[in-house]
This record gives C-alpha cells, structure tokens and sequence, in this order.
C-alpha cells in the first residue's frame, strides 16, 4: 500500500517501480559514504563545515538522481547537462576538494545503480588511501619550503627593470616578476616575485643584498601560498 503513493505518475504496470524500501536503503548507504568521506576529509587537516556537509549529502543526492533516471537516456543526458551547469557556479577549488568531491559522485554513482556493497567498498578503500597519500612526504617538506613570495618596494627614480637580477639569480633558481604596483601617492613602486631559492640560500644574506639596492625601504619574503604545481 505504501508503495502505491511513491509510484510515478508516469509509471505503467510493465515498468520497474523502486519500491521505498530499496528507495531508503540506497539513500542511507549513502549517506554512510557521505561520512565515510567527510571523516577521511576531516582527518587529513582544517576543512570548512559547509565543504564537510556538502560532501556528506552529496553521494545521497546522486544516488537519488541516478535511481530516478535509470533506464531512461534522455533523462540522463539532461542530468549530464545539468550536472555541468554547477562548474559555472562554484569558485575554482584546490586538488584536495575536486577529488574528495569527485569520489563521492563516483560512490553515488555507484550506489545509484544499486551496487550498495560496492559503492561502500569503494568509499572506504578510497578514504585510505587518501589520508594515506596525503600524509605521505612525496618530497614537498624538502622542496616546498623553497618557494617563496618576494615583495620589495623601490622609489619611483629606480627603474627596476633588471635592477635585481643580478642578486635574484645568484640565491634562487628561478623567478618572475608577478605585479608592480604604484604606492605612497606614486612615489614608490611595489615589486611582487615569485622566487625558487637554490638549495641551502641564506634568506638573510638575500634580504640584506637586496636593501644595498632599494635604498633600505620595505622588504617581505613569505611563503608562497601554493606551489606553482598545485591545482
């Protein structure tokens, strides 16, 4: 009786109707997987509560489209469609968040066309390997902390067209002028680079190198906020 409700308006007696208890069985599978994934995201570093709920929910919503198409292609091409219509909504995200968010629609892929056991398979043996490859070194303690972000600031009388290149390519093993920008009412310009030191540079000896150049005015070497490498 209670399926009777839950059938498509649409349904004929030769068609398969998902019964609500395959319907709810599907859908708590998972959002199972949704926090299988959440908690493999969470214990990988700082995460934000609406990336974390988004990846909670996300498997259950395909799943649900997957199981209302199912058999039917021109449904599922207007999903594709619609599908990637998203991309132009959301801001551009780093390698960790487009894969975590690719998992979970392949899981609800998956669990859509009823491969419960697999999608759970799946779930859990990509959330290993992912907190496993992600507290792997892969060589980014030793090389990541060689990018750094120069910002130097130069009077307006100093063409600093090639002014620091002879220091820049002495420390690091590669650099690019990213931005100048006018400052203090146009009397100064500010100076952006993106600089690779060599292996073993003195950061001091660089700073204090480049004040002899720009008259002892501000100086700032940070750290890159991604590497040149990163999605």
């Amino acid at each position: 009786m209670l399926d009777f409700f839950f059938r498509g308006v649409f349904n004929t007696d030769i068609s398969e109707v998902i019964t609500v208890g395959r319907f709810l069985l599907c859908m708590g599978t998972s959002l199972l997987i949704g926090l299988i994934l959440a908690l493999s995201c969470r214990c990988q570093g700082r995460c934000t509560k609406s990336f974390l709920v988004t990846l909670m929910l996300l498997p259950s919503v395909v799943c649900t489209i997957i199981m209302m198409v199912s058999g039917s292609v021109g449904a599922g091409v207007a999903v594709a469609g619609a599908f990637s219509l998203v991309r132009f909504r959301s801001a551009p995200g780093t390698g960790r968040e487009i894969t975590m968010l690719f998992l979970a629609m392949g899981a609800g892929l998956i669990a859509g066309m009823g491969y419960l056991a697999f999608a759970l398979l799946f779930a859990i043996i990509m959330s290993a390997l992912n907190v496993l490859y992600n507290r792997l070194d892969l060589g980014e303690q030793k090389h990541g902390q060689r990018y750094r972000t120069l910002s130097i600031v130069i009077p307006e009388s100093l063409d600093y067209c090639g002014v620091f290149d002879e220091v820049l390519h002495h420390y690091t093993t590669d650099y690019t002028l990213t931005r100048v920008k006018t400052t203090n009412m146009g009397s100064m310009f500010r100076l952006n680079y993106d600089l690779t030191l060599r292996e073993g540079a003195n950061e001091k000896e660089l700073i204090d190198q480049l004040r002899c150049r720009n008259g002892n005015l501000e100086i700032i070497l940070a750290m890159q906020e991604s590497a040149p490498a990163e999605l």
